[in-house]
């Protein structure tokens, strides 16, 4: 039977809505990338997943050359995740470029064996153990939330996640860059035939969505395990809330991330042997109803 008590402390419901928000932003940073991908590339990136690991791995080896500096998580959260960017450019220069033109079935095929490549080389460089990093000191405490207490890092996460989507809205909708990205999701061909280096364009959307996953691997190092195997839980995730909210839509991961963030903290609460269930059920239930997401477009391409 599940625990209803809870219902009964209004603190309780709010700081758990506000651990469900948390995640949907992890999920959001990682997943916002994965969509971009996809919605300009048409690639399916199983790799994504090894791109968050590795930036949590890159910033806790950062933030380990800055011991005792009170700069040491914001100078590694800001290489770290453009390490990860400079990776992913070397990973769509090299394995991805080569198999656009082929079928989905190959370049799945390729991003699948990426997971393995980069799995191998995270053992081979940090070992198998459980590592962990810090919270810097100006985000180390808690406030006091409806009576409870709330991690002050996860309010910066919170405030991230926003700020986050406002700048990639504005880059997407505002700029010049932009422009080209919406018109090559709408039909790379044309965008190539009038002149626009289509190549540059597709190595610098990856690096994009890389660099999300390496922010959201930096920000997640301080608040859990860092380990190989990682990736595959937040890819499951992160491919639930794309589909969920609609493959290419920026709009649509964000709502895919809150409602699997809330779904994920209220079903744990009320039903924990079964909370993963809800949230199947539910991209199960979009995909009958609406295959191409709550907000996002049947897929046509030129």
């Amino acid at each position: 039977m599940p625990d209803l008590s809870a219902l009964a402390d209004p603190g309780f419901l709010a700081v758990q809505c506000l651990n469900g928000l948390t995640q949907a932003m992890f999920l959001f940073l990682i997943a916002s990338g994965l969509s971009l991908i996809f919605g300009v590339l048409g690639v399916l990136n199983f790799a994504h997943g090894s791109l968050y690991m590795l930036g949590a791995y890159l910033s806790y080896t950062i933030a380990s050359w800055f011991v005792g500096s009170p700069a040491a998580f914001w100078v590694a959260l800001i290489l770290g995740s453009i390490g990860v960017a400079l990776v992913g450019g070397i990973i769509e220069s090299v394995f991805l470029r080569p198999v656009y033109r082929r079928e989905e079935l190959d370049q799945l095929l390729v991003t699948y064996a990426l997971v393995l490549i980069i799995s191998d080389l995270v053992k081979l460089a940090w070992g198998a153990e459980n590592r962990s990093g810090s919270r810097p000191a100006l985000l180390a405490g808690s406030v006091v939330i409806a009576g409870r207490d709330f991690p002050t890092y996860n309010l910066f996460v919170l405030a991230v996640g926003p700020l986050v989507a406002l700048g990639l809205w504005l880059l997407l909708r505002r700029t010049q860059f932009g422009r080209l990205v919406r018109a090559a999701a709408n039909d790379r061909e044309m965008v190539g035939v009038v002149g626009v280096n289509v190549t540059g364009l597709f190595t610098g959307v990856f690096m994009l969505g890389a660099w999300l996953g390496g922010l959201g691997g930096g920000l997640a190092a301080p608040i859990g395990a860092i380990f190989p195997g990682m990736d595959v839980e937040i890819i499951v995730e992160s491919f639930i809330v794309v589909v969920v909210g609609g493959m290419g839509s920026l709009g649509g991961t964000l709502l895919g991330a809150l409602i699997i963030g809330q779904l994920n903290a209220f079903g744990i609460l009320f039903f924990p042997r079964f909370a993963i269930v809800f949230v199947y059920i539910l991209m199960a239930v979009v995909l009958v109803i609406r295959p191409w997401g709550l907000l996002g477009r049947p897929v046509t391409r030129g």
